[in-house]
């Protein structure tokens, strides 16, 4: 039988994905390189680009051509690469279509406008600045949200859109049980005699920093002849097809063990792409199979690898050598406690293990109040400082350090914060596979080796992109069918009872 119109769909989908990737790869300069007053300029080329990828994905033809191609693979096995791809295509060009071109215009016109003031509403403390904004993003996504009829929460068509499947109904219940625990867990680690980490807090010079980081990640894997490493004020991961994933940090000279997490974070999403099988190159399956998956991944390698014992045991000593002024009297013991010293802290983004879900939790329980109407925006401040206090037991001095200190509500992107807190629950039960199935695993690490580990991920989980639905991905990533908080508890547990010495449940 002819597949004419696949093979025409793949060539679409291919040309669509091109023009992602060379908007992705302007951002990326825009990011690292771009001189300074190139900005103009590269928004308006950025814009055209966004306007052609919308007008490619969202024209009749489009949709039509994905109708006849899905005709043409409907006897083919449901995993087959052209069925799963015409599923993909079908899925996207359904959510796009059902939303008015004006409503999607107006989204984003309102967003770039939001992200302005919510920056200088940052940069003052001051949240009025930013508050009408917010206010018109929430009604504008209630309306988009209405277009999906929700048979759950308002809330649900959001959450889909970074997590397939994910609803208030299936969440709810993992948090309120996560949240319990976590917080039993801070209370013990308060009783305890909080770690000293004060030799973490000298300078360390950036070009011995970023030598050892530099170490760390080719030894994780990542492939230097099919991406790169650059600075830029916020460390991220960009991918440009399967052959080019590039990665960012950023040094701070007084925060030696910050430059090397964000490294090893942003490398744990670049080996997922690296390692998507080639044949989904050019295509909306080469990518991670949800953001939570993207996340697992980042957080896997960052937290139950680079703040382990057996990492340390390997990499501290080639630590010392380059900084022996700093280390020379701290004994690995000494310095592994350091680097999981557990404190509440205001900022997500520089909070520990222990503490981080909990932020994600603050967040979700905002959003979804804020979208069925449960909280006024001017009453958010207020709301947020108090969750604050209740979850973490410390409260922001100011807007800039509460409620205005991420990106994600300017620009619109309500229902992607879960995704964080989901992402660290499923790289518990990755890892507590791999441990199982890699009975040497600690002492391949303590050896400086990362190769069974690298290929277990990319033989369960990175081959796959996103061919599978996060569902199908989690039982074939982790061998179940739920999402369980209690592994991840598990985990926290074990280690922090020897850390903070108290008893472990």
């Amino acid at each position: 039988m002819g597949m004419k119109h696949f093979d025409a769909l793949r060539e679409a989908a291919a040309e669509i994905s091109d023009l992602h990737a060379a908007m992705a790869l302007l951002e990326w300069d825009q990011q690292t390189f771009m001189p300074h007053n190139s900005a103009a300029d590269r928004s308006e080329q950025i814009g055209t680009l966004a306007k052609l990828i919308h007008e490619k994905s969202s024209a009749k033809t489009f949709g039509k051509l994905i109708e006849k191609a899905s005709k043409e693979t409907a006897n083919l096995p449901p995993d087959a690469f052209e069925s799963r791809l015409c599923r993909r295509l079908r899925r996207e060009f359904g959510k796009t279509s059902r939303v008015p071109a004006s409503l999607a215009a107006k989204i984003a016109g309102t967003a770039a406008k939001a992200h302005r003031a919510w920056a200088e509403a940052r940069e003052k403390s001051d949240f009025s600045v930013f508050q009408p904004y917010l206010a018109q993003l929430i009604d504008l996504r209630r309306r988009y949200a209405g277009y999906f009829q929700p048979s759950g929460d308002i809330y649900d068509p959001l959450l889909d859109n970074f997590e397939e499947g994910c609803t208030v109904a299936k969440i709810d219940p993992i948090f309120t049980s996560l949240r319990e625990k976590q917080c039993a867990l801070l209370r013990k680690i308060a009783a305890g005699t909080q770690v000293d980490d004060t030799f973490l807090h000298t300078e360390y010079d950036p070009a011995g920093q970023l030598a050892f980081v530099n170490e760390v990640i080719t030894r994780m894997g990542y492939d230097f002849t099919r991406g790169r490493q650059d600075m830029s004020e916020h460390p991220f991961t960009t991918s440009f097809g399967l052959n080019d994933v590039r990665i960012t940090t950023k040094v701070f000279a007084k925060l030696p063990v910050s430059c090397l997490l964000s490294s090893v974070h942003e490398c744990g999403h670049a080996l997922y792409e690296l390692g998507i099988d080639k044949k989904l190159n050019r295509t909306p399956l080469a990518e991670g199979a949800s953001f939570a998956f993207h996340e697992s991944q980042s957080r896997l390698w960052e937290n139950f690898v680079a703040r382990s014992h057996d990492f340390w045991t390997f990499f501290y000593p080639k630590l010392r050598e380059l900084f022996p002024a700093q280390l020379a009297d701290v004994p690995l013991e000494a310095f592994y406690r350091a680097v999981n010293k557990v404190e509440p802290s205001l900022i997500r983004t520089e909070a520990d293990e222990a503490t981080y879900n909990l932020h994600i939790m603050l967040r979700y329980e905002m959003e979804k109040d804020m979208l069925n109407g449960r909280i006024e925006v001017a009453d958010i401040p207020g709301t947020w400082n108090r969750k604050s206090l209740e979850y973490l037991g410390i409260e922001p001095e100011n807007d800039a350090q509460g409620v205005l200190q991420d990106i994600h509500w300017s620009m619109g992107e309500f229902g992607y914060f879960p995704t964080y807190a989901l992402g660290n629950l499923i790289a518990a039960q990755i890892w507590t596979r791999a441990e199982r199935e890699l009975p040497g695993l600690g002492e391949s690490i303590r050896e400086g080796d990362f190769s069974p580990l690298l290929g277990f991920l990319r033989k369960n989980l990175h081959v796959y992109g996103a061919k599978f639905t996060p569902a199908e991905t989690l039982r074939l990533s982790t061998g179940c069918n739920r999402i369980d908080p209690d592994c991840f508890m598990g985990i926290l547990e074990r280690k922090y009872a020897a850390i903070y010495g108290f008893r472990a449940e």
